[in-house]
Parts: C-alpha cells; structure tokens; sequence
C-alpha cells in the first residue's frame, strides 16, 4: 500500500466528515441560517434549481430568512417549494422578497432535531467504518500476493486504525457542538 492509497482513505474519510458538517448546517438551531434553505429546489424556467440560484438568501434577523427572487414570475414557485420543503416554514411573500419568520423551537422539536443530529453522525461513523474496512482488505489482499511483508501489513494496519480513530473522534466532537448548538434555549 503506498502513501497515495494512505491518503486516499484520509480523504475519503474527511470527505465522510465533509457530508457531516453539511446535514448539520442544514439543521434548525434556535437562530436563522442561509444554509437552512440550501436543501430546497424550485421548479423554474422548466428545471429543479437549487433555491439559491433563483434569488438571494440573506439573514436580517436571528428569527428571519428573506429570499430576494431575481424574476417576479418565479415568486409563486419559490413560496411553493420553501413550503413544500419539509422544514415547517411559512414564508410570506411581499412584491420580490419573501420574508420567513423561524417560530421559537419547543423543547420537543429540539429533541427531535438531536435524535436527526445523531441519525446523520451514525451514518457518517458507518461510511469512516466502510473507508477503514477496504483499507483493511487491501492489505490483506497486497500481503496475500506478496507485495507486502506483515509488518508492513501490521504497521499500514496500525495507521489505517488511527487515522479511523481520528475521524471518529472528531464526528462525535461535531455532533456534540450540533446538539449544544439545539438543545441551547
């Protein structure tokens, strides 16, 4: 196993990291973020496009997300797609600029919002797990043609093992920031 294969499981571990901190930006805390409206797709000019492409997301307010939409004839659809979203948003258009309040979260939502928290940080876990186990077959499968001696399959195995540790550590530090971040009132 060379050094490029090394970093390969690295990066594609971080990567796993990488998907973890996107789910949690998309998660509701107690203040508005833009990124709270990056899994919303409207239907416009024939296409599903990513909201930000058909209007500016800005936060005025801790309890307020307003979209600028560039075209009036897409108002409608914007407003549809932010309701049809799944995130319990009632937006309010006013001319080109839909103003979305965030209601107060109850401490049931917030619990909620932790159980989907450590849903995404298991999944992330599982993938750093997958990364670290074709790691693993690979040096058994260079030991087995020979093109490994066992302690280079043992010392590899051993970085491998820290690297995983690593990833691990710092998903479950993510997920603890996350749910401080939600269960703070």
């Amino acid at each position: 196993m060379s050094e490029a294969d090394l970093n390969a499981i690295k990066k594609r571990m971080l990567g796993a990291l990488d998907v973890l901190k996107n789910e949690f930006a998309g998660l509701r805390t107690g203040r508005a973020s833009a990124n709270l409206l990056d899994p919303v797709r409207v239907n416009a000019y024939g296409n599903e496009m990513p909201l930000n492409q058909v209007g500016t997301v800005s936060v005025p307010e801790p309890r307020l997300i307003t979209v600028q939409v560039w075209d009036r004839g897409n108002v409608k659809a914007v407003d549809k797609a932010i309701r049809e979203a799944g995130l319990g948003l009632n937006p309010q258009a006013d001319g080109q600029l839909i103003r979305i309040p965030l209601p107060e979260l109850t401490q049931e939502r917030r619990k909620e919002l932790t159980k989907v928290a450590n849903k995404y940080a298991e999944q992330a876990r599982v993938a750093v797990r997958n990364v670290r186990r074709d790691g693993m077959e690979l040096l058994k499968k260079l030991e087995k043609d020979g093109k490994l001696s066992q302690d280079d399959h043992r010392r590899r195995s051993e970085e491998v093992q820290k690297h995983t540790d690593e990833t691990i550590k710092k998903i479950d530090e993510a997920f603890e920031h996350k749910q401080k971040e939600i269960l703070q009132v």
